[in-house]
């Protein structure tokens, strides 16, 4: 018999575009990269580690024509420290309140005290079951072993159901306590999005001589992109690249991740399917109202939103040994959003779409480093934005607008001059041990840098979560839009930004075909 071909439908959003996808050799030598078994690091890598990218995952609804029956995973556990919970209520309370969360503080609360409750009746009920066993083990008159019996039978009935109990309350618990949003840096502004403070300015707007296009007018003349054709074979927010810009697209992956690769970070390309629960522990809904995600009907599996996602899971339940951080990466992947909820003109054309590629920056590091490495990330991305002349603007962003993971978030606003308008091109983001508590992610401290006098097994410093940040180095069709509106000449042509252009074979124009 044939290959069966098994079809994917997407039930609530039109499905998906087609984009350039891989990206040509990067360097004329071969790079190879020794294998890291999972659990246990012992050694680093020669070639040097890379970082992180933006946020928002992607996944709604899709079928599978597979009959199948995929069973419900197991509740997944993260590692809350929930007496700090305690200790700290009115810090988190207000914490929750200033970031708009729903997440009920008081419920959690109460449920971990009722948890700790039956914890203790449990053990000791477990206490009085072990008296009775050892009882049991001397010699008793008929009578007294018959009592001990019913004694024994009757306390494993209490434990059984008592644990049944503790079970139940331990899922509830953490799936109210999952919903608990990250705590915020002292330095973050209060407030919804209109409260996120400028942190740079870099450049001015350019002045035009001559009537200004969009980059949809744009596009349609030179010939390099087809939303038309696309919205016939997948739906609205879909998108075919023509030409010079299939030419610009994989110019932008491999400028990008030669330039990342300079300041330590090791390329990846990473899978664009994961399960629910990598999804959820990197902080995201895959199954919430008005999801980015598209989930996959029949299965426990998402498209991804971001490469932060499978980039997170790398290291999932693993010790990593101290002397392998920084970890960092540069993903390429395509990314998946519903984009559930986005109406109006500033969703038009290429700025807000189903499907798009992006390269993003991954970075595992020790607590205290956190917030140098969020530095770092946000100025490579200024560095890379920069050499390509364009104008935009850094802002620290308002507790409002973190998503739960981010501790502090920077975004990038660059100019979109025929949209007439700044728009998004990056994030960067510090999670802090968030994602790793959910992700199981440790490292052990080594003997000299450990001040903590507690020892693990075999007198070894006791592991610790280590930190994780994310920054989008190049999210190309928000790029494709600054490149085409900023660098428009009067004849209708677009000049190709000098970086890129070893990349496009030299090309230095894109013209008309006409011409």
């Amino acid at each position: 018999m044939g290959t069966t071909i098994q079809t994917v439908r997407l039930a609530a959003l039109p499905a998906s575009f087609s984009s350039s996808q891989f990206f040509y050799r990067l360097l004329s030598k071969a790079l190879t990269f020794p294998f890291i078994s999972r659990h246990n690091y012992a050694h680093k890598s020669p070639f040097p580690l890379l970082a992180r990218a933006l946020s928002v995952p992607a996944v709604q609804t899709i079928d599978t024509t597979d009959n199948k029956v995929v069973k419900p995973q197991p509740q997944w556990k993260a590692s809350i420290d929930f007496k700090w919970l305690r200790d700290n209520k009115e810090a988190v309370s207000a914490n929750i309140i200033n970031r708009s969360s729903n997440a009920n503080l008081e419920l959690v609360l109460q449920l971990y005290e009722k948890m700790l409750n039956v914890q203790k009746e449990v053990e000791r009920l477990r206490g009085e079951r072990n008296v009775v066993a050892n009882k049991m083990k001397g010699k008793l008159e008929p009578s007294e072993r018959q009592k001990l019996i019913e004694e024994g039978k009757n306390l494993k009935e209490g434990l059984v159901t008592l644990e049944e109990d503790l079970l139940k309350l331990t899922d509830e618990l953490q799936l109210e306590a999952q919903c608990i949003p990250n705590m915020t840096h002292p330095d973050v502004p209060i407030g919804g999005e209109d409260s996120s403070k400028i942190r740079k300015m870099v450049g001015s707007q350019r002045v035009f001589s001559f009537p200004l296009k969009d980059h949809l007018q744009l596009g349609k003349e030179l010939d390099i992109f087809d939303f038309d054709a696309a919205a016939e074979v997948s739906g609205s927010k879909f998108y075919y690249l023509k030409n010079e810009a299939v030419m610009l697209e994989m110019a932008l992956i491999n400028w990008t991740l030669c330039e990342v690769m300079k300041r330590g970070f090791t390329p990846l390309t990473t899978p664009e399917i994961v399960r629910s629960s990598v999804v959820e522990k990197c902080g995201f809904q895959p199954r919430a109202a008005n999801t980015q995600v598209y989930s996959i009907d029949g299965s426990d599996q998402c498209l991804i939103g971001t490469a932060e996602i499978p980039v997170g899971g790398i290291h999932m339940d693993s010790i990593l040994a101290e002397s392998l951080l920084p970890l960092k990466y540069a993903a390429f992947s395509h990314c998946f959003r519903t984009e559930a909820g986005a109406a109006g003109t500033a969703t038009k054309g290429l700025y807000r779409v189903h499907q798009f590629s992006k390269v993003e920056m991954f970075i595992l590091c020790r607590p205290e480093e956190s917030d140098s490495y969020h530095k770092e990330l946000i100025q490579i991305e200024e560095d890379l934005f920069s050499s390509l002349g364009l104008h935009y603007k850094t802002l620290d962003m308002a507790t409002g607008d973190l998503g739960a993971p981010a501790y502090r978030k920077f975004d990038v606003e660059a100019w979109m001059p025929g949209l007439g308008r700044y728009g998004e091109i990056s994030s960067a983001s510090n999670c802090t041990d968030y994602q790793s508590r959910r992700l199981g992610i440790r490292y052990r401290p080594s003997e000299q840098s450990s001040s903590n006098p507690k020892k693990g097994k075999g007198n070894l410093a006791p592991t610790q979560f280590i930190h994780t940040l994310n920054a989008t180095a190049c999210a190309i069709p928000r790029m494709i839009i600054c490149i085409l509106e900023n660098y428009q000449q009067e004849d209708g042509s677009v000049i190709i930004p000098q970086p890129l252009r070893p990349f496009m074979g030299g090309l230095e124009l894109i013209a008309s075909k006409s011409r």
